[in-house]
């Protein structure tokens, strides 16, 4: 059995540690926070000490890594099914996008037809679209807005259904998707499986999610869990990681499990010159914008809202009267500034449900995450590192390697996985 250091607390240095303690490894994390769960963890509120979301994280059923992770480290009982989703327009009509008890892909067709915010040209544009989705070879990551319009997407099905979808999900505009990761997300979560497109909602804050039963799991098998402990750098041929304040600890493997634009610092110039290495900045990172508001009642109805055809596209319910609006693939906001950011999305809600004029807004708080996630451009997967590297000693981890998924809770997971599987 082997001394494995991982470097980052997020799901993927999470996911690594959960397979390999069992197995007897001895196991470190290193993490430069006071908190475990990396990107999708909380921070306190510091006007009332209230554990707050960075930016909401959802699960789906086709996540099955993910739900593997959680049923083992016992948080799967604060994940909360949605059976139905709730697709609003401007005009404030909202569609319930619920199974029928029919096999995949025909158990969302009544879901497809009873859509109102598409006429029905438009829905036998998509399900024409979605069969040739199916039979597609995404391989090489063809451009997506072409290959759309290529068979038969109007303009407003682009923008009604594809990308109400895919921007979330992908957390980049159809424009500059590839083909390879939308096709992942329609087949794996709405064609393939029945439960699917099941979306799962923490019903907890992420830091308390990957909070007491967790830290209880990794101490009943003997992981070691350094917090804000930070790295300067890493030296796999000698088998040592030195960090900030100057110590030197000794490790036989280490897995580097940060986020992508953190992986290159932490190497020696010579290895990140490396071509495998050096890939890895050629990735660019799409930010997440959440707006969260506190307002002085519960008036929303609905436990969370997908938005047609309006700037927010998710919103989500929380316990008394807080609400976040999520903007995914929000680069375009920069310019706008936080004070004109929250107004713009306020009136927006306010716009859509008109009982919140009747409360009133006790403080609100924008959150960008400027490196959410990579851009899953075209031909992505050619940057994409895979686990195991060219340097003895030395995995990588991270939503950003390769895993045959985006950058996703699960695609985190699965990298922690193959990570762990890699170490003798």
């Amino acid at each position: 059995m082997r001394d494995v250091t991982i470097i980052g607390g997020g799901l993927a240095g999470l996911a690594a540690a959960v397979r390999l303690a069992p197995r007897g490894h001895r196991v470190t994390i290193l993490e430069s926070r006071p908190r475990l769960g990396g990107r999708a963890s909380s921070f306190t509120d510091p006007a009332t000490g209230q554990l707050v979301d960075a930016c909401q994280h959802v699960s789906m059923g086709c996540c099955t890594e993910f739900a593997e992770l959680a049923e083992t480290i016992g948080v799967s009982k604060f994940l909360e099914k949605q059976p139905t989703l709730y697709f609003m327009t401007p005009n404030r009509r909202v569609s319930r996008f619920r199974r029928d008890p029919w096999p995949a892909p025909l158990h969302l067709g009544r879901a497809l037809a009873g859509a109102h915010y598409l006429s029905a040209s438009e829905k036998l544009r998509i399900a024409w679209g979605m069969a040739c989705l199916l039979r597609a070879d995404a391989g090489d990551a063809p451009p997506l807005r072409p290959w759309l319009v290529h068979h038969r997407q109007s303009p407003r099905c682009i923008a009604r259904f594809w990308s109400v979808v895919l921007t979330s999900a992908l957390n980049e505009s159809v424009e500059n998707l590839g083909l390879k990761y939308a096709r992942k997300v329609f087949v794996d979560g709405f064609l393939k499986d029945r439960d699917g497109f099941v979306v799962e909602l923490p019903t907890v804050p992420l830091g308390r999610l990957y909070g007491e039963e967790l830290r209880a799991w990794l101490t009943r098998h003997n992981v070691v869990v350094v917090e804000d402990c930070s790295v300067r750098g890493i030296d796999p041929a000698a088998g040592s990681i030195t960090l900030r304040d100057g110590r030197i600890l000794k490790s036989e493997t280490t897995i580097l499990a940060v986020p992508f634009d953190r992986v290159l610092p932490l190497l020696s110039p010579v290895v990140a010159a490396d071509p495998f290495f050096a890939r890895i900045a050629r990735l660019e990172p799409s930010p997440i914008t959440s707006v969260h508001f506190w307002f002085d009642r519960d008036v929303l109805p609905l436990p969370h809202v997908v938005l047609v055809d309006c700037l927010g596209q998710w919103i989500f319910r929380r316990d008394g009267g807080y609400v976040q609006v999520v903007v995914s693939a929000s680069a375009g906001l920069k310019a706008l500034g936080r004070e004109a950011i929250e107004r713009v999305i306020r009136t927006e809600l306010l716009h859509l449900f008109p009982a919140f004029q009747t409360t009133t807004l006790l403080r609100s708080k924008v959150v960008t995450e400027q490196s959410a996630t990579f851009r899953a451009v075209p031909g992505i997967d050619a940057l994409r590192p895979t686990q195991a590297t060219p340097i003895r000693g030395l995995i990588l981890a991270g939503d950003y390697t390769q895993t045959g998924w985006p950058a996703t809770m699960e695609g985190a997971v699965r990298s922690g996985n193959l990570a762990a599987e890699l170490v003798e």
